[in-house]
């Protein structure tokens, strides 16, 4: 397997300046990915602060631990889906935390290698997996769902306005096995347009990927949990790549600020829901055309931080 290019961590003077980290803290890392932000947070709270850094990828956590050995002392590594990180939390006896990071979505670190089958750029399986010991891969989807089932897929999670026609396609080349045939099926459904703004296949392999992986159930599952072992006055950070996930974090943050979530028809309150909450950020934080130009994963990166409120 090659090597993979460094991993620049996204927003990294943003989330270091939101998040504020001193010594003595802990703070989590639910997508630890290379290690880039956890890094800084260790170096920002020496010499005795701590980090928990969860990442489901396994090869992630591989490089993460390399570039982290000299902080071993005062970081725990685990090989776990940020889904549950307050059980996980719990479980090490690393609660109450002063913030939580989340940096959603795809790496250029998986991106990178072919053999994964995130790219449509290289020629490697139909994989997408994010770990390797799930059972559902892209192939199975790509090759098992019927059309109707395809193209809302499609739609849904990549918001792919030509779903229909790309899903029609690709039951008719079916069988597939690789990320090259399914980017070519994809470009003939597109009428062949090489020359979009974005290359014609990628919110087909965004659906995908985000299907296999099920992403948008595991961070609404994830966002009550890390609001949950927050101390007072702790902070969650997470970046979103895409509209739906932003989505996501937006809606939970503005619910999780009011006292009443009741419908506002409704005269008297019987919710008995109490913010949670405060919201930091009232527009998302995006990264300067400096950073942009040096990394250009950085251009849809968004930012959104809420702070835990006393109770």
């Amino acid at each position: 397997m090659e090597e993979t290019p460094p991993h620049i961590p996204v927003l990294l003077d943003e989330v270091m300046q939101e998040l504020n980290p001193h010594p003595g803290q802990r703070f989590i890392d639910g997508t630890a990915g290379a290690g880039g932000h956890v890094e800084a947070i260790l170096k920002a709270t020496a010499p005795d602060g701590q980090v928990l850094a969860l990442d489901v990828d396994p090869a992630a956590l591989g490089i993460a631990r390399k570039r982290l050995a000299p902080y071993s002392h005062r970081v725990r590594l685990v090989n776990a889906n940020f889904e549950q990180v307050a059980r996980i939390a719990h479980s090490y006896d690393f609660v109450p935390v002063h913030g939580i990071m989340l940096d959603l979505g795809l790496s250029s670190m998986q991106l990178s290698v072919a053999e994964r089958g995130f790219s449509f750029q290289g020629e490697g399986p139909l994989d997408m997996r994010y770990d390797p010991s799930s059972h559902t891969t892209a192939a199975d989807l790509v090759n098992s769902l019927s059309q109707d089932e395809l193209a809302d897929l499609l739609y849904r999670f990549g918001e792919e306005r030509r779903s229909r026609a790309i899903a029609r396609a690709i039951v008719a080349a079916r069988p597939l096995h690789s990320t090259r045939e399914l980017a070519d099926v994809v470009i003939r459904a597109g009428g062949g347009r090489r020359k979009a703004r974005i290359h014609p296949a990628t919110r087909t392999f965004q659906a995908l990927r985000i299907a296999v992986n099920d992403e948008l159930g595991v961070l609404s599952s994830a966002l009550p949990e890390a609001t949950a072992i927050l101390a007072s006055g702790g902070r969650l950070a997470t970046i979103s790549f895409h509209s739906l996930e932003d989505r996501i974090v937006k809606d939970f943050f503005i619910k999780e600020s009011k006292d009443c979530i009741c419908p506002p028809e409704q005269p008297i309150c019987t919710c008995n829901h109490r913010a949670t909450l405060r919201i930091i950020t009232r527009k998302p934080i995006t990264a300067s055309s400096g950073e942009i130009s040096t990394n250009p994963r950085a251009r849809s990166a968004k930012l959104r931080v809420a702070e835990r409120l006393e109770g």
